[in-house]
């Protein structure tokens, strides 16, 4: 939240996120006016505090998806339309993954694990086999 708030006063427009939990309160308190917040796994768990007059003030809109029920067909035009238009994107670095830390996958993959148990990583954590 403290970074958000430093480097976007007003805030940010979407959050895509993964983990849920108590993360929901925070997720709300860096989304910009009219912001987005979109769920898509639970990681912390299905259960978070919302403070229901932030979201009013700032008219954000929370909500949620899974690829679970889709369809095959849903899926592939989903896959397609991550190729056509986000694929280019990370390719040009336009934007880009926040990655926190490279592990090496045969010696650090254990440690890799107690970092994240201790929830501490801003970005990504990479096993990498290199």
């Amino acid at each position: 939240v403290e970074v958000i708030q430093d480097k976007s006063p007003i805030g940010v427009h979407v959050i895509l996120d993964m983990v849920g939990g108590d993360y929901y309160a925070r997720n709300i308190a860096c989304l910009a006016p009219f912001g987005r917040l979109v769920n898509i796994a639970m990681l912390q768990g299905k259960k978070g505090e919302v403070d229901i007059p932030t979201v009013m003030r700032k008219r954000l809109t929370l909500t949620g998806s899974t690829l679970r029920a889709r369809s095959p067909i849903e899926k592939g035009k989903i896959a397609q339309a991550l190729k056509q238009n986000i694929w280019p994107a990370l390719e040009s670095g336009e934007i880009k993954p926040v990655i926190d830390t490279v592990f090496d996958f045969y010696d650090e993959a254990e440690l890799a694990h107690q970092k994240m148990m201790e929830r501490g990583p801003i970005g990504k954590y990479i096993l990498s086999l290199v």
